[in-house]
Protein backbone atom coordinates (compact mmCIF):
# COMPACT_ATOMS: atom_id res chain seq x y z
CA UNK A 1 0.00 0.00 0.00
CA UNK A 2 1.18 3.37 -1.08
CA UNK A 3 1.34 5.46 1.88
CA UNK A 4 -0.08 8.99 1.32
CA UNK A 5 1.97 12.37 1.78
CA UNK A 6 1.53 14.48 4.65
CA UNK A 7 -0.43 18.03 3.98
CA UNK A 8 0.75 20.92 5.72
CA UNK A 9 -2.38 21.17 8.49
CA UNK A 10 -3.84 24.38 8.19
CA UNK A 11 -5.30 26.18 11.45
CA UNK A 12 -8.52 28.30 11.79
CA UNK A 13 -6.43 31.38 12.46
CA UNK A 14 -4.48 30.73 9.12
CA UNK A 15 -8.30 30.88 6.98
CA UNK A 16 -9.40 33.67 9.41
CA UNK A 17 -6.63 35.81 8.50
CA UNK A 18 -6.70 35.30 5.11
CA UNK A 19 -10.20 37.00 4.91
CA UNK A 20 -11.26 40.81 5.53
CA UNK A 21 -12.70 41.27 8.69
CA UNK A 22 -15.11 44.13 8.77
CA UNK A 23 -16.92 45.27 12.07
CA UNK A 24 -20.60 46.64 11.97
CA UNK A 25 -22.26 48.53 14.92
CA UNK A 26 -25.76 49.69 14.56
CA UNK A 27 -28.48 51.87 16.52
CA UNK A 28 -26.01 53.96 19.07
CA UNK A 29 -29.02 56.18 20.56
CA UNK A 30 -26.34 58.55 22.09
CA UNK A 31 -27.57 61.18 23.99
CA UNK A 32 -25.94 63.96 25.65
CA UNK A 33 -23.29 62.97 27.93
CA UNK A 34 -24.40 62.23 31.54
CA UNK A 35 -28.21 61.28 30.54
CA UNK A 36 -29.65 57.84 30.77
CA UNK A 37 -31.84 56.18 28.49
CA UNK A 38 -34.54 53.50 28.98
CA UNK A 39 -32.49 52.61 32.38
CA UNK A 40 -29.42 52.28 30.44
CA UNK A 41 -26.32 54.94 29.63
CA UNK A 42 -25.84 54.63 25.82
CA UNK A 43 -22.40 56.91 26.30
CA UNK A 44 -20.94 54.07 28.63
CA UNK A 45 -21.93 51.22 26.43
CA UNK A 46 -20.75 52.62 23.41
CA UNK A 47 -17.43 53.70 24.55
CA UNK A 48 -17.05 49.83 25.74
CA UNK A 49 -17.80 48.73 22.29
CA UNK A 50 -15.33 51.11 21.03
CA UNK A 51 -12.72 50.30 23.75
CA UNK A 52 -13.44 46.39 22.89
CA UNK A 53 -12.69 46.87 18.76
CA UNK A 54 -9.58 48.95 19.11
CA UNK A 55 -8.37 46.12 21.58
CA UNK A 56 -9.23 42.99 19.35
CA UNK A 57 -10.45 44.20 15.67
CA UNK A 58 -8.41 46.89 15.20
CA UNK A 59 -6.95 45.22 12.14
CA UNK A 60 -10.52 45.25 10.26
CA UNK A 61 -10.68 47.11 7.09
CA UNK A 62 -13.41 49.39 7.72
CA UNK A 63 -16.20 49.85 10.44
CA UNK A 64 -19.79 50.64 8.93
CA UNK A 65 -22.45 52.24 11.81
CA UNK A 66 -25.40 51.80 10.75
CA UNK A 67 -27.63 54.87 11.85
CA UNK A 68 -29.99 55.90 14.76
CA UNK A 69 -26.66 57.58 15.88
CA UNK A 70 -28.19 60.01 18.04
CA UNK A 71 -31.53 59.23 19.81
CA UNK A 72 -32.83 62.09 19.20
CA UNK A 73 -31.03 64.26 16.99
CA UNK A 74 -29.66 66.39 19.10
CA UNK A 75 -26.27 68.58 18.79
CA UNK A 76 -24.65 67.67 22.20
CA UNK A 77 -25.29 63.77 21.09
CA UNK A 78 -23.60 63.85 17.79
CA UNK A 79 -20.35 65.93 19.23
CA UNK A 80 -19.99 63.07 21.80
CA UNK A 81 -20.79 60.51 19.38
CA UNK A 82 -17.79 62.05 17.30
CA UNK A 83 -15.70 62.01 20.26
CA UNK A 84 -16.02 58.44 20.99
CA UNK A 85 -15.21 57.01 17.99
CA UNK A 86 -12.76 58.98 17.05
CA UNK A 87 -9.77 56.20 18.57
CA UNK A 88 -11.01 53.31 15.63
CA UNK A 89 -8.00 52.80 13.47
CA UNK A 90 -9.95 51.77 10.38
CA UNK A 91 -11.96 54.07 8.40
CA UNK A 92 -15.67 54.55 9.58
CA UNK A 93 -18.56 55.01 7.72
CA UNK A 94 -21.83 56.31 8.88
CA UNK A 95 -25.77 55.85 7.81
CA UNK A 96 -28.53 57.39 8.61
CA UNK A 97 -31.40 56.12 11.60
CA UNK A 98 -34.76 57.34 11.71
CA UNK A 99 -34.03 59.14 14.80
CA UNK A 100 -31.36 61.07 13.09
CA UNK A 101 -31.86 64.19 11.28
CA UNK A 102 -30.17 64.59 7.85
CA UNK A 103 -29.31 68.72 7.74
CA UNK A 104 -27.41 68.46 11.76
CA UNK A 105 -25.58 65.19 11.14
CA UNK A 106 -23.75 66.26 8.34
CA UNK A 107 -23.30 69.51 10.10
CA UNK A 108 -21.97 68.52 13.50
CA UNK A 109 -20.00 65.01 11.92
CA UNK A 110 -18.80 66.66 8.72
CA UNK A 111 -17.11 63.01 7.36
CA UNK A 112 -20.96 61.79 7.13
CA UNK A 113 -21.50 61.33 3.19
CA UNK A 114 -24.02 62.98 0.71
CA UNK A 115 -25.31 62.25 -2.92
CA UNK A 116 -26.09 64.12 -5.55
CA UNK A 117 -29.19 65.54 -3.70
CA UNK A 118 -28.79 65.30 0.33
CA UNK A 119 -29.34 62.09 0.77
CA UNK A 120 -27.08 60.49 3.70
CA UNK A 121 -25.93 57.23 1.21
CA UNK A 122 -22.67 56.37 -0.21
CA UNK A 123 -21.20 53.74 -2.30
CA UNK A 124 -17.39 52.69 -2.80
CA UNK A 125 -14.84 49.69 -3.29
CA UNK A 126 -13.13 47.44 -1.35
CA UNK A 127 -11.12 44.62 -0.84
CA UNK A 128 -14.28 42.26 -0.98
CA UNK A 129 -16.14 43.97 -3.37
CA UNK A 130 -18.33 47.21 -3.68
CA UNK A 131 -20.02 48.40 -0.79
CA UNK A 132 -23.48 50.26 -1.22
CA UNK A 133 -24.48 52.37 2.19
CA UNK A 134 -28.10 53.32 1.51
CA UNK A 135 -30.48 56.26 2.67
CA UNK A 136 -33.68 54.62 3.92
CA UNK A 137 -35.05 57.50 6.12
CA UNK A 138 -38.06 59.38 6.10
CA UNK A 139 -37.58 62.04 8.19
CA UNK A 140 -40.58 62.92 10.48
CA UNK A 141 -41.75 58.76 10.32
CA UNK A 142 -39.97 55.83 11.89
CA UNK A 143 -40.61 54.13 9.28
CA UNK A 144 -38.60 54.02 6.17
CA UNK A 145 -39.04 55.36 2.54
CA UNK A 146 -36.66 55.30 -0.61
CA UNK A 147 -37.54 57.71 -3.46
CA UNK A 148 -37.35 57.29 -6.86
CA UNK A 149 -34.37 59.75 -6.42
CA UNK A 150 -32.62 57.46 -4.13
CA UNK A 151 -33.95 54.58 -6.32
CA UNK A 152 -32.09 55.72 -9.74
CA UNK A 153 -28.92 56.37 -7.63
CA UNK A 154 -29.09 52.77 -6.71
CA UNK A 155 -29.46 51.61 -9.72
CA UNK A 156 -26.43 53.50 -11.03
CA UNK A 157 -24.54 52.28 -8.21
CA UNK A 158 -25.32 48.76 -9.44
CA UNK A 159 -24.67 49.21 -13.00
CA UNK A 160 -21.06 50.81 -11.97
CA UNK A 161 -20.69 47.64 -9.46
CA UNK A 162 -19.61 46.04 -12.58
CA UNK A 163 -18.88 41.94 -12.52
CA UNK A 164 -17.82 42.88 -8.75
CA UNK A 165 -19.54 41.42 -5.46
CA UNK A 166 -21.63 44.14 -3.62
CA UNK A 167 -22.81 44.38 -0.01
CA UNK A 168 -25.74 46.38 0.35
CA UNK A 169 -26.26 48.55 4.02
CA UNK A 170 -29.85 49.66 5.08
CA UNK A 171 -31.15 50.73 8.34
CA UNK A 172 -34.73 49.47 7.55
CA UNK A 173 -35.14 46.27 6.24
CA UNK A 174 -37.14 45.70 2.82
CA UNK A 175 -38.86 43.11 4.52
CA UNK A 176 -41.69 42.37 7.75
CA UNK A 177 -39.41 40.66 10.15
CA UNK A 178 -42.98 39.25 11.88
CA UNK A 179 -42.54 41.28 14.75
CA UNK A 180 -45.43 43.45 14.45
CA UNK A 181 -44.40 46.34 16.06
CA UNK A 182 -41.52 46.75 14.15
CA UNK A 183 -43.05 46.15 11.06
CA UNK A 184 -45.44 48.40 11.83
CA UNK A 185 -42.67 51.05 11.53
CA UNK A 186 -40.66 48.80 8.90
CA UNK A 187 -39.98 49.88 5.08
CA UNK A 188 -42.45 51.26 3.05
CA UNK A 189 -40.95 51.11 -0.39
CA UNK A 190 -40.55 46.98 0.04
CA UNK A 191 -41.58 46.24 -3.81
CA UNK A 192 -39.87 49.18 -5.23
CA UNK A 193 -36.33 47.89 -3.87
CA UNK A 194 -37.00 44.22 -4.20
CA UNK A 195 -37.82 44.93 -8.07
CA UNK A 196 -33.97 46.79 -8.00
CA UNK A 197 -32.03 44.25 -6.26
CA UNK A 198 -34.00 41.24 -5.97
CA UNK A 199 -32.35 37.72 -7.46
CA UNK A 200 -28.83 39.84 -7.91
CA UNK A 201 -26.50 37.29 -7.65
CA UNK A 202 -23.87 39.32 -7.13
CA UNK A 203 -25.31 40.99 -3.76
CA UNK A 204 -23.57 39.00 -0.96
CA UNK A 205 -25.45 39.96 2.30
CA UNK A 206 -27.40 42.74 3.00
CA UNK A 207 -26.35 44.42 6.72
CA UNK A 208 -29.41 45.83 8.84
CA UNK A 209 -29.74 48.02 11.75
CA UNK A 210 -32.77 49.11 12.69
CA UNK A 211 -34.78 45.87 15.00
CA UNK A 212 -32.08 46.37 17.42
CA UNK A 213 -32.16 42.34 17.71
CA UNK A 214 -30.40 39.24 16.43
CA UNK A 215 -31.57 38.23 13.10
CA UNK A 216 -30.79 36.35 10.20
CA UNK A 217 -32.32 34.76 7.14
CA UNK A 218 -32.51 35.26 3.39
CA UNK A 219 -34.69 37.58 1.22
CA UNK A 220 -35.22 37.25 -2.99
CA UNK A 221 -31.94 35.41 -2.83
CA UNK A 222 -30.02 38.05 -0.78
CA UNK A 223 -28.41 36.53 3.09
CA UNK A 224 -28.85 39.58 5.86
CA UNK A 225 -28.30 39.74 9.09
CA UNK A 226 -28.96 42.60 11.82
CA UNK A 227 -27.73 42.78 15.33
CA UNK A 228 -28.52 44.08 18.74
CA UNK A 229 -27.77 47.75 19.55
CA UNK A 230 -25.30 48.91 22.00
CA UNK A 231 -27.77 50.36 24.35
CA UNK A 232 -31.41 49.12 24.51
CA UNK A 233 -33.30 46.37 22.90
CA UNK A 234 -36.27 45.11 21.34
CA UNK A 235 -37.92 41.62 22.89
CA UNK A 236 -39.30 39.18 20.66
CA UNK A 237 -42.63 40.07 21.32
CA UNK A 238 -45.22 38.60 18.41
CA UNK A 239 -48.26 40.25 20.21
CA UNK A 240 -47.45 43.99 20.92
CA UNK A 241 -48.36 45.95 18.25
CA UNK A 242 -48.99 50.30 19.23
CA UNK A 243 -45.75 51.04 20.52
CA UNK A 244 -41.76 49.64 20.61
CA UNK A 245 -41.13 47.94 23.90
CA UNK A 246 -37.73 48.16 25.19
CA UNK A 247 -35.25 45.52 27.02
CA UNK A 248 -32.04 45.37 28.22
CA UNK A 249 -30.59 42.33 26.68
CA UNK A 250 -26.82 42.66 26.42
CA UNK A 251 -24.92 45.72 23.52
CA UNK A 252 -23.48 43.39 20.34
CA UNK A 253 -21.83 44.36 17.46
CA UNK A 254 -20.88 42.03 14.05
CA UNK A 255 -17.61 41.02 13.14
CA UNK A 256 -17.54 39.85 9.77
CA UNK A 257 -15.06 37.28 8.23
CA UNK A 258 -15.58 38.02 4.27
CA UNK A 259 -13.83 35.97 1.41
CA UNK A 260 -15.04 35.83 -2.03
CA UNK A 261 -16.57 32.22 -0.98
CA UNK A 262 -18.29 32.74 2.02
CA UNK A 263 -19.03 35.32 4.83
CA UNK A 264 -19.18 34.74 8.14
CA UNK A 265 -21.21 36.77 10.96
CA UNK A 266 -20.46 36.31 14.20
CA UNK A 267 -22.35 38.88 16.63
CA UNK A 268 -20.09 39.49 19.42
CA UNK A 269 -21.47 40.48 23.20
CA UNK A 270 -18.74 42.62 24.40
CA UNK A 271 -19.97 43.09 28.06
CA UNK A 272 -20.19 39.49 28.44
Amino acid sequence: MMASASLPETTMSDRNSAAHKLVCICDTHLVPGGQMLHGLDPEARLRACIADIVQNHADAFACVILGDLAHKAEPAAYDLFREIVAPLPMPVHLMIGNHDRRSLLRERIPVAPSDENGFVQSAFDTPVGRFILMDTVEEGSNGGSYCEERQTWLVGQLEHAGDRDIYLFMHHPPFDCGIPCLDRIGQNDQADIARIVGGDARIKHLFLGHVHRPMAGSWKGIPFSSARATNHQVPFDLRELDHVPKSDEGPQYRVIFMQPDQVVVHFHDYLS
